[in-house]
This record gives structure tokens, C-alpha cells and sequence, in this order.
């Protein structure tokens, strides 16, 4: 590539969101998680999605699943299904930071939701902070395949 020509981003491939979806505090994502591990046997209303890829490393926010954000316009369906059918009320999207992937994969779902009539009290909402800000906050607290020694260059 010279220096004339720009790679496109990833994201240039798929329509921008439309929808900008509300942020969610560390404190709250924590309770949430506390109180479906309080009582497992209760529906969880909540999903954590996880939407690094290559920089999925050093642990992730505890009961999250990983959803790269390069594939996730194309299974917002299958995510929406999966949700509806098992009661799901709010989908929560975190990156690193949480200030691109995550809002845009958010706004994505937000806009699938939207799309097929909004009717199923299903929201997409964002992890304020990303995955970062939950370690500077908690550590390694709530986290599955925490690396400690990843989380140093963060601090």
C-alpha cells in the first residue's frame, strides 16, 4: 500500500447505525451479573456480547459470549431470535474501550430490533468503559480468563 492510498475500514462495508443506544455503568453490569450468579436457576434477562477479535485477550467480562464485531451485522437475526426465544431483555455490547465497535455493533442490533417492530422488549445497550474500564475499575472481579499481567500496559 504507498502512502497515497488508504486500507477501508471494516465497518465501511455495512450502513452506518441509526440509532445510538444508551450506556450502561460498570456498577450495574456487575449487579446484573452478581444476581443471575445468585440464583442460576432464574432467566437472565441480560447478554453480555463481547465484540473483540484480535485483541480478545486477557480475560472477559464473566457469562459474556464473543461476537467479533467484522461478523456481527450479519447474525443480528440469530442474535435477536436466540434472545427473544430465551426471554432476553437488554443485549449489552462492550469492545476494549467501548467507544467503536462496541456503540456501532450496538446501534447495529438497536437498528435490526427496530427493524422487525421493536415490539419484543429486547434493547441493545453499551457497556460504558469497555472491557478496559471494567479492569481499572474491578480487576480481575467477574472476569473469565483473567490475565493480569495483560492489564498492566493499561495502567
Amino acid at each position: 500500500m504507498t502512502g497515497d492510498q488508504q486500507e477501508t475500514p471494516w465497518w465501511a462495508a455495512f450502513p452506518a447505525p441509526q440509532f445510538e443506544c444508551k450506556e450502561v455503568d460498570a456498577d450495574e453490569v456487575k449487579s446484573l451479573i452478581e444476581a443471575a450468579q445468585a440464583n442460576p436457576s432464574a432467566p437472565k434477562e441480560f447478554l453480555l456480547v463481547d465484540v473483540r477479535r484480535t485483541d480478545w485477550e486477557g480475560g472477559t467480562v464473566a457469562t459474556s459470549i464473543n461476537f467479533p464485531a467484522h461478523t456481527l451485522y450479519q447474525t443480528r437475526k440469530v442474535i435477536y431470535d436466540l434472545c427473544k426465544q430465551a426471554g432476553v431483555k437488554r443485549i449489552i455490547f462492550y469492545c476494549g474501550s467501548s467507544n467503536g465497535r462496541g456503540p456501532r455493533c450496538a446501534g447495529w442490533m438497536q437498528d435490526y430490533i427496530n427493524e422487525v417492530g421493536g415490539k419484543a422488549n429486547v434493547e441493545s445497550q453499551i457497556l460504558k468503559g469497555g472491557v478496559k474500564g471494567w479492569v481499572k475499575k474491578y480487576n480481575g472481579e467477574l472476569m473469565d480468563w483473567y490475565e493480569a499481567p495483560h492489564w498492566e500496559q493499561y495502567k
